[in-house]
């Protein structure tokens, strides 16, 4: 069988939550291969609002495999604060969910130094989350990371051996911090994690396979964010694309089978970095209140502009895409026309592929469509999309060669439209 892959393509917080859990009746098994708990997935049924920030999105479905890929890095106080949230709930966790030995450990002291170096920037912060996501991962590369695995070979030593490096770190910086109390929810999180099952995921999901059974990869972030092919040094610190789904759960180019590529109507963007299509102005503002425009996970107001087609075709590419997932659609209810960046003007010259630069000399080059001004909430079907909403989602796959398959209408599992 092939491993499905479900991925962003914009600055993240695409809404790639709500469609795993749409998809998730037709797998067995979903698995998060990339991101840690920087990640919000939101996810909204039966009048209840959900934020999952490590777990993956299918493990509100009975009788579904849950794992936690190798490529994830994970905080156990984080961890422990969300598994008991989802289990005062009434959702039961330890039967659905795997959490990957060669997944890495996030640290207190990481946590530490994230926000130390993101202090000591200033004004040239990148605007991480301050969840120690970046040290996890530097450490993981530079081969000093600890593992899920570790936890059960000689941790003490090894965990303290990495605490006492970190605190040299610590040292350069003009920065306060109580440590103890970090490693105390910590150390509690450690012992939650023990409570479920730790695995060599690479071999669990290749017997799955071997077995014909079926796999929805699920990635964190967007590709835009992607550590080699986004908007960097403003990026995160792991591979978004659907690559990563190879390197994050040990399956191979070959075993890829559909890549569902989701975007908003419009674009957002969280923290610094370049936003060639970003509004400054009323429309902006609309876009960000009636989208509720804020990080699920960080609660900061998002930057939201104009949908902007030469990146989302620069992702498409990328990753493969060979079915795309428009959110948010509803949000553009209430305009009387939208506008889609379709090229950029660099330096006098139009061009419809990304540049390297994407901060200096960059315009815009737009075309306008009329607004549906309909209320998209309540439909049920595809038949029911008014003439403007159609003729924009045409536009949309002529532009982007590539069939619009699903279409969100509002933020509940329900408000989903399969076409």
């Amino acid at each position: 069988m092939k491993v499905d892959v479900i991925l962003g393509l914009q600055w993240g917080d695409e809404g790639k939550g709500k469609v795993v859990d749409v998809l998730t009746p037709g797998y067995e098994m979903v698995a998060r291969f990339q991101g840690g708990p920087n990640a919000g997935h939101t996810l909204e049924f039966e009048g209840k609002k959900f934020i999952l920030k490590s777990i993956p999105s299918g493990i509100f479905q009975e009788g579904k495999i849950n794992v936690i890929g190798n490529g994830v890095v994970i905080d156990p106080a984080l961890f422990k604060l969300e598994v008991e949230t989802l289990e005062e709930s009434g959702h039961t966790l330890t039967d659905r969910l795997c959490i990957s030995k060669k997944a890495h450990l996030i640290l207190p002291t990481h946590r530490l130094l994230d926000a130390a170096s993101e202090k000591a920037m200033g004004d040239a912060k990148i605007g991480t989350t301050g969840r120690g996501i970046g040290p996890a991962y530097t450490d993981k590369i530079s081969r000093h990371g600890l593992r899920v695995g570790d936890l059960f070979h000689d941790f003490e030593t090894k965990y303290r051996k990495a605490v006492l490096r970190h605190k040299e770190m610590l040292d350069q910086y003009d920065f306060e911090y109580d440590l103890p109390g970090l490693e105390k929810q910590w150390f509690e999180g450690v012992e939650k994690m023990k409570e479920f099952q730790i695995i060599d995921s690479e071999h669990v999901i290749q017997r799955h396979l071997d077995e014909g059974g079926t796999v929805l990869a699920e990635g964190a972030q967007g590709s835009m964010l992607d550590i080699d092919f986004g908007s960097y040094p403003f990026v995160t610190s792991s591979t978004t694309s659907c690559a990563g789904a190879c390197t994050g759960l040990g399956i191979s180019p070959r075993q890829i089978g559909e890549v569902f590529g989701i975007f908003k109507a419009y674009c957002t963007r969280v923290g610094s970095g370049p936003f060639p299509t970003e509004l400054f102005d009323d429309d902006g503002q609309r876009l960000r209140d009636n989208g509720n425009e804020y990080g699920s996970v960080t609660g900061r107001p998002r930057r939201c502009g104009w949908i902007d087609l030469v990146a989302l075709r620069y992702t498409i590419k990328l990753n493969g895409v060979t079915k795309l997932v428009m959110m948010k659609s509803d949000v553009l209810d209430e305009f009387e026309s939208i506008k889609a960046c379709i090229a950029y003007r660099v330096n006098g010259q139009e061009t419809e592929e990304l540049p390297y630069d994407l901060e200096t000399g960059i315009e815009p080059v737009y075309v306008e469509l009329p607004g549906w001004q309909a209320d998209m909430t309540k439909i049920q079907s595809e038949n029911e999309f008014p003439e403007e909403f159609n003729n924009y989602v045409t536009f949309l796959e002529e532009e982007l060669e590539v069939p619009i398959t699903i279409v969100s209408v509002g933020p509940d599992r329900a408000q989903t439209i399969i076409r």
